[in-house]
């Protein structure tokens, strides 16, 4: 990435000098900079606010309640693992924290749903159904409150900056259940490889076990 970045930077550069607007590129680069700093210091406050609503509704229970509520849906989704694993709990939790903001505390809660589902997994080399799923899901982004974006919009004075809740909530409902939709669809076309699959492919080919 800051092969591209860099890339775009000196082809601007060229670009702005061939056509004589050196200047304007240079200035383009100063202003924006400023106005990065800018908005950076003005995230600092928005976003303070919402990291402290989110703990208080992971500390009152909230947050836990939540992923009980959605614990079904997760164990029907994930119908590869057992349902004593503790990898139902974990992945309906960073669900939670994801759709609430919590991005610091989903962070962890999901690495630890993949170790879970690392252990039910049949090929240790290769992703499971499982793991997929979580992935597409976490990719997908679902959110109910977009509490960056927000942030974002106050640092650069829009007037207006909580109006993008409701397509924001249309566009990661959409982009959450497509992909489910998709993992699933592929899940029709991958079956994971285990050791029995491995001498019966084996046997089917005239191999020799040794």
């Amino acid at each position: 990435m800051n092969y591209i970045f860099y890339f775009l930077i000196v082809i601007s550069i060229i670009a702005g000098a061939i056509n004589g607007r050196l200047n304007e590129v240079v200035n383009s680069i100063l202003t924006g900079a400023e106005l990065s700093v800018k908005v950076a210091f003005s995230l600092i406050g928005i976003m303070a606010f919402w990291l402290g609503m989110m703990e208080i509704a992971k500390k009152s229970g909230l947050v836990e309640l939540i992923s009980k509520i959605i614990k079904p849906i997760t164990k029907k989704l994930f119908n590869e693992i057992p349902k004593d694993s503790p990898a139902v709990g974990d992945i309906a939790m960073s669900f939670t924290a994801n759709a609430f903001g919590l991005t610091n505390a989903a962070t962890p809660i999901g690495i630890k749903a993949m170790e879970e589902l690392q252990k039910h997994n049949t090929d240790k080399k290769s992703a499971s159904n499982a793991m997929c799923m979580f992935l597409a899901m976490n990719t997908a982004g679902f959110q109910l409150i977009p509490a960056t974006v927000i942030a974002v919009l106050i640092g650069i004075g829009y007037k207006n900056p909580t109006e993008i809740i409701a397509p924001t909530l249309l566009v990661t409902t959409i982009a959450f259940l497509s992909a489910i939709f998709i993992a699933k669809l592929f899940e029709k076309f991958w079956t994971p490889q285990t050791d029995n699959n491995k001498i019966s492919q084996e046997q089917i080919n005239g191999g020799r076990l040794r």
